[in-house]
């Protein structure tokens, strides 16, 4: 039988707690590192991406620049300033024929009270409304209070503005002649 006796002068010291928690210690760094490292890699990946991408849009927004920049030169000759203008009254024109005349007067047929006509009336078609100046003679002021209540009252017109009323200064058998613009909503 063997005894097993320790001679030395010092106790024996086991450092296997240590070289545990080193080990242990070692792995979780070496697994941090890892997922550091991995993560900085899609990061850079990523950002990679981006630059390239934003680099592209870069370029194409300099060919359209350089583009407009060409297209301003030729509309600013003499001879195609011209067409700027054509185009322009003829997209007016466009617009004008797209509207519905037709529904916008019967709708002012149905506001009018009786006693009342229109004497002028002005649209002025704006991208998606229709300002109209109207100068209307009346019979009476009774008929003038009527019509700015049934203008008032009407779901076809908003934003009524009186601009002038007074006597007509032709002679018409109308008393009474009002100014007043109001903007068509019945689009």
């Amino acid at each position: 039988m063997y005894v097993r006796l320790n001679l030395a002068t010092r106790p024996l010291v086991s450092h296997r707690r240590f070289l545990v928690g080193t080990a242990l210690l070692g792995i979780l760094g070496s697994l941090l590192f890892l997922f550091l490292g991995w993560r900085f890699y899609t990061l850079r990946k990523a950002e990679e991406d981006y630059r390239a991408r934003v680099g592209k849009i870069e370029k194409e927004m300099d060919r359209l620049l350089e583009q407009r920049a060409e297209l301003e030169r030729f509309f600013a000759k003499p001879e195609n300033s011209r067409l700027e203008e054509r185009a322009k009254f003829d997209g007016a024109v466009i617009q004008g024929r797209s509207f519905n005349w037709t529904k916008m007067f019967m709708d002012l047929e149905h506001t009018l009270p009786p006693g009342v006509h229109v004497v002028r009336i002005e649209p002025k078609l704006d991208h998606d409304s229709l300002t109209v100046k109207f100068v209307v003679g009346a019979a009476s002021q009774e008929s003038k209070v009527q019509l700015l209540k049934a203008f008032e009252a009407s779901k076809s017109f908003a934003h009524i503005e009186l601009t002038s009323e007074g006597v007509p200064k032709v002679n018409s058998k109308d008393a009474f002649t009002v100014e007043f613009s109001a903007v068509y909503t019945g689009i």
